[in-house]
């Protein structure tokens, strides 16, 4: 049996653009099946046996790519901005493709992010239920205590009625005035991080993702990217 999909998945999975564009191409008369103008994004396909144009070219899927991303602070996750704030994508426009980011790091958050036009290998580093951890390098103000620390490793109440979950955490050296440590987590809550500090009395001075799964930020240059290979998915993907 052939596989089905609707139009819309379809184009996106093709990795020339996001699911919400496709759709609007769609609407906008830009699409063709089997040589008929399809104006549903929801019009089911069959791969393999249906041809799908796109202003006259024929949908092929393109050639998978996947970057490792040193993010700068002030950069967003975002493809395009009203403040006309510097985005992921000023950063890898020399690549010429369409990416998506998978997850994101807010605006004051640096280090390693993840740009793929794969959206099931997206879909699967995103996945609660695979558990993947992601490391954080964390300049906090203050010194935290060893109870801290306990509620950090345990879970505790963040606000906006959320808990955090188990998180693995390092001290890596301490002063008088700030701690440094390592938080590794395995959820994805908005601004998790930040606010599991924050909910123990320090506030996030600096935050830097340095691994994902078993992939490390290493030595690519802040501003920088590196084209991963199958050795490097596969470290993106390990527990």
């Amino acid at each position: 049996m052939k596989a089905r999909a609707t139009l819309d998945r379809v184009l996106s999975k093709a990795g020339i653009a996001s699911r919400t564009t496709t759709r609007e191409w769609i609407e906008n008369g830009r699409v063709k099946v089997n040589g008929k103008v399809v104006r549903d994004p929801d019009h089911w396909v069959e791969q393999g046996k249906d041809v799908v144009h796109l202003d006259g070219r024929r949908i092929k899927a393109e050639k998978k790519i996947y970057v490792a991303l040193n993010k700068p602070t002030g950069v967003i996750t975002s493809h395009g901005d009203n403040q006309n704030r510097p985005t992921v994508y000023d950063y890898v426009k020399q690549l010429d493709r369409w990416l998506i980011p998978v997850g994101r790091l807010d605006m004051d958050t640096s280090g390693l992010i993840v740009l793929t036009n794969d959206t099931d290998f997206g879909e699967a580093l995103l996945n609660p239920t695979t558990g993947i951890p992601k490391t954080y390098y964390v300049k906090a103000a203050g010194v935290v205590s060893d109870s801290q620390y306990f509620d950090l490793a345990y879970g505790l109440d963040i606000g906006r009625g959320e808990r955090s979950g188990p998180s693995v955490v390092r001290e890596v050296r301490a002063s008088p005035k700030y701690t440094w440590m390592e938080l590794t987590i395995t959820e994805g809550k908005n601004r998790q991080v930040r606010r599991m500090c924050e909910a123990i009395g320090h506030v996030v001075l600096k935050l830097v993702r340095i691994r994902i799964g078993g992939f490390s930020l290493g030595d690519i240059p802040v501003g920088t990217f590196k084209i991963l290979d199958a050795k490097d998915l596969k470290k993106l993907l390990s527990r």
